[in-house]
C-alpha cells in the first residue's frame, strides 16, 4: 500500500488537498509535521503524529519533524478556548532539546535519501524583524482570509490576541521556508491544523507560484466521550519521569474493547492481516483481552524499552495476578512507588526490624495498618493478610530479609486493600 492507502485503512486520514495523491506517488517526497514545545515531553496525543511520520518514512518518503522554537513563543490558538501562558525562550530551548531526544527513538536518521530530519523554526525566525515580515509576507494574506479559519472563528467571542491571531501566518511561513529550502511540498497534521496548513499552501502559491499539499488526521476520541490521553492524573506522557512505564502500560491495557480495536490500528505497525487475526481471536475470547495486551506491550516497548515492558508486565502480575516471591523481588524502587501510588504509606526504621519482629507488632505498633491486635489476629486467622503477596499467619516474624530492595514491605488486607511500608 502507498502512504495514503495505509493511513486510510488505519482510519488515520481526514482531509487531503487535490494533487496530494499524485505528489506522493513519487518516491522521496518530502513532508513535515510541527511539534509544539510547550512542555519538555511529548504526550500520547503527539504519538499519533509520530506514527504518521513513521508511515511516511516507511512508504519511501523523507520526514521532517519541525520543532516550534519560534512558534512556541507565540502560541497556537487551534483547539484552545483561551490564551495560553507564554514561555520564556530559555524554557522553550530546553523543551526543544528534550523533545529531540524523544523523536530520535522513532525515526531513522541514517537511511539515505529518506533519512529523517529534525529542524527548529527559530533558526530562520531569529533573524526576522517585524517590518520585514509584515512587508514581505503579511501583504500576501488578507485579513478576510485569516478570519475564515476555525481557529480564529472559535475564539472571536471569548477574545483572541493579535499574538495568537498571527500564528497561522507564522506557521504558513514555516511551510513556505521548508518548501523553498528543503524541497518540502506536503504538510501533515491533525485536522485542527487544517487552517494553518492551507495558509502555508496559499503563501507558497502566491510567493513562488508553486504547488504544495496537505493531509490531516482525525482527532482521536474515546468511545465513552472522554478526552483521549487524559486520566484523572492528567496527560499520559512519553517521558518515564512524568508517566512511569508501568502507568503507561496500564493505560493501554485498560482501554475498552471498542477503543482497543481503533487504537491497535493507529498506534502499532502491525499489518492488516495481523490485526484482523488478533480481532478474530479477541472476539472468540474477549475475557483474555488479547487486543489490549498486544497493544500495551507493543507501544510500551517502542516508547520505552523491552526491559521496561517486562518490568511493567511483572508489576501487573504482582498486583493483579498470581506472583512469586521472586517476581516481587524483581521490582525496582521507581516501579513500586508507581504501582502503589495513592495507597496508604507508613515509614519505619531499619533498626525496628533489624531483628525478627512479630507480624502483630508490625501491623499495629510500628504501623497502624490495623487499629487493634484483635482485628489483626482475626484477619490473620482467616488467611486474609499477605506480606509481599505471600500469605502470613499470626506466628510469622518479619525482618530486613523480607524487604523489597531493602526499602519496602507490601501489606495486603483482603483482596484489594494495599499498604506500603517504607523502610528508612
Amino acid at each position: 500500500m502507498n502512504f495514503l492507502e495505509e493511513l486510510s485503512w488505519r482510519n488515520m486520514l481526514h482531509d487531503v488537498t487535490p494533487g496530494a495523491k499524485e505528489y506522493l506517488e513519487k518516491k522521496n517526497a518530502v513532508g513535515y509535521i510541527g511539534f509544539d514545545p510547550t512542555s519538555d515531553s511529548l504526550h500520547i496525543g503527539s504519538l499519533v503524529q509520530i506514527m504518521i511520520l513513521i508511515h511516511f518514512q516507511k512508504a519511501g518518503h523523507k520526514p521532517i519533524a519541525l520543532l516550534g522554537g519560534a512558534t512556541g513563543m507565540v502560541g497556537d490558538p487551534s483547539g484552545k478556548s483561551k490564551e495560553r501562558n507564554l514561555l520564556a525562550k530559555e524554557k522553550i530551548d530546553y523543551n526543544v532539546k528534550e523533545i529531540k531526544k524523544q523523536l530520535k527513538k522513532f525515526l531513522s536518521f541514517d537511511c539515505g535519501k529518506n533519512s529523517a530530519e529534525i529542524i527548529n523554526n527559530y533558526n530562520w525566525f531569529k533573524n526576522f524583524n517585524l517590518l520585514s515580515f509584515i512587508r514581505d509576507i503579511g501583504k500576501h494574506i488578507t485579513i478576510s482570509y485569516m478570519l475564515t479559519k476555525d481557529s480564529v472563528q472559535s475564539r472571536m467571542e471569548n477574545g483572541l490576541s493579535f499574538t495568537e491571531f498571527t500564528y497561522q501566518l507564522i506557521q504558513g511561513y514555516d511551510f513556505y521556508h521548508l518548501y523553498k529550502h528543503h524541497n518540502c511540498a506536503i504538510q501533515l497534521g491533525g485536522s485542527d491544523q487544517w487552517g494553518n496548513i492551507v495558509t502555508g499552501t496559499e503563501l507558497i502559491r502566491r510567493l513562488e507560484g508553486g504547488s504544495a499539499f496537505a493531509a490531516t488526521t482525525p482527532l482521536i476520541t474515546k468511545s465513552d466521550g472522554g478526552k483521549f490521553g487524559k486520566t484523572e492524573d492528567g496527560n499520559i506522557w512519553l517521558d518515564p519521569k512524568k508517566t512511569s512505564p508501568y502507568k503507561f502500560y496500564q493505560f493501554w491495557l485498560n482501554t475498552s474493547d471498542e477503543d482497543a480495536k481503533k487504537y491497535i490500528k493507529i498506534f502499532t505497525l502491525l499489518s492488516k492481516k495481523e490485526i484482523n487475526e488478533l480481532e478474530a481471536q479477541h472476539n472468540n475470547a474477549p475475557h483474555l483481552r488479547i487486543l489490549q495486551t498486544t497493544l500495551a506491550k507493543d507501544i510500551t516497548t517502542r516508547v520505552h524499552s523491552k526491559e521496561d515492558t517486562k518490568i511493567a508486565i511483572n508489576a501487573s502480575r504482582v498486583l493483579f495476578g498470581k506472583s512469586t516471591k521472586e517476581d516481587i523481588k524483581k521490582l525496582d524502587k521507581a516501579t513500586i512507588l508507581s504501582v502503589f501510588e495513592g495507597v496508604p504509606r507508613y515509614s519505619i526504621s531499619k533498626k525496628s526490624i533489624a531483628k525478627n519482629v512479630n507480624i502483630l507488632v508490625l501491623l499495629t505498633e510500628l504501623t497502624n495498618i490495623f487499629q487493634s491486635k484483635s482485628e489483626a489476629r482475626r484477619m490473620l486467622k482467616d488467611n486474609a493478610v499477605s506480606i509481599n503477596k505471600l500469605k502470613v499467619s499470626e506466628g510469622a516474624f518479619i525482618s530486613l530479609d523480607d524487604t523489597i530492595s531493602n526499602s519496602f514491605i507490601i501489606v495486603q488486607k483482603g483482596k484489594k486493600s494495599y499498604h506500603l511500608i517504607n523502610i528508612t
